[in-house]
């Protein structure tokens, strides 16, 4: 039986990312819920999705869903993922889990007191795009894997959107920097050392419209990251070893067109281009139906992740925050 999801929030994502992935694993979106019935009536009639409800926490307690894919401004993770938990509803949240290190730990409590399941959305470790690069790693093609270059980059033009709002928890490390320090994690897993520094902006001057820093890993390994809100798409990126490097034209979000090259020392490069035939959440998301479903054991749950990556974020914001306050003026 196919498991059938609420969407709460009418997010952009959910339209352009969320749904397209949900049909293609199998999914059902079963209603949408959102604060002004109205709206959520428009864009569920927009969208596919079977209803609309008005509230988040009508939702949550319908009895006719099985899961609920967050997509609110980060501000209202929290609030929102503990009371699915809390109704024993399995959630996937978008990333960042949460905006604050401490609702962070206290969403994870809750999950961990609850036994609900819960994701962050961070699909591209389920995508076959990664695996392939794991095993290239992993065999040893570029030596040992010393360094990670990633950037991630895209244009905001309006100035009321939310990635723009302090209050909101907007800002481009929690919006896109954090795609280079979980996919740091990946191959390095926890940091021990931060550095950051920022571009301050958006609404209030109250968000960093760009990012750039370091995360250092155990034996010298590190993290090179830059990400902001005001230049042309960019998602490149390298992971640079001992006797090679391999780049990623996206290793986020892979589309048609995008590649993994291999340089080896004393050796012709060598490129290969994965065949992208279904959006990028689809992986994750055919996970999690057969994990609701009973047909797999959940992996990468945030309970397994996400406070690592909370950990990196919040000590890279520490470090810029520390030094906007020794600027003059």
């Amino acid at each position: 039986m196919s498991a059938r999801w609420g969407i709460i929030g009418t997010a952009n994502i959910a339209r352009g990312a969320f749904l397209p992935a949900l049909r293609a694993a199998g999914g059902v979106p079963a209603a949408v819920g959102g604060r002004d019935l109205a709206r959520a009536e428009q864009y569920a009639q927009a969208n596919g999705v079977e209803r609309a409800v008005q509230g988040y926490q009508a939702l949550i307690d319908d009895p006719d869903i099985d899961a609920v894919y967050i997509a609110l401004p980060n501000a209202l993770h929290a609030q929102w993922t503990i009371s699915a938990l809390e109704a024993g509803k399995p959630v996937l949240c978008e990333k960042p889990l949460c905006g604050l290190l401490a609702d962070t730990e206290r969403v994870l409590d809750e999950a961990k007191r609850t036994g609900t399941l819960l994701w962050e959305a961070f699909v591209f470790p389920f995508i076959e795009y990664l695996r392939h690069v794991r095993e290239l790693v992993d065999g040893g093609a570029i030596g040992e894997l010393r360094e990670i270059q990633s950037d991630f980059h895209f244009r905001v033009s309006r100035p009321d959107n939310i990635r723009l709002s302090g209050d909101l928890q907007g800002g481009a490390l929690r919006d896109v920097g954090c795609y280079p320090v979980r996919l740091a994690q990946v191959f390095f897993g926890e940091h021990v050392s931060a550095w950051a520094a920022c571009e301050p902006g958006g609404i209030d001057q109250g968000v960093d419209i760009e990012a750039w820093g370091s995360l250092g890993y155990q034996d010298g390994q590190r993290l090179l990251l830059s990400c902001g809100m005001r230049r042309s798409y960019d998602t490149f990126s390298r992971l640079i070893g001992t006797t090679g490097q391999i780049h990623f034209s996206n290793p986020f979000h892979p589309g048609a067109g995008d590649r993994v090259t291999t340089y080896q020392d004393g050796a012709e490069p060598s490129t290969w281009t994965p065949e992208v035939n279904e959006p990028s959440f689809t992986p994750a998301l055919r996970h999690i139906n057969a994990v609701l479903a009973g047909a797999e054991q959940p992996r990468m749950l945030a309970l397994q992740t996400s406070l690592t990556t909370a950990r990196a974020l919040h000590d890279l914001a520490a470090s810029w925050e520390e030094s906007l306050a020794r600027r003059p003026g």
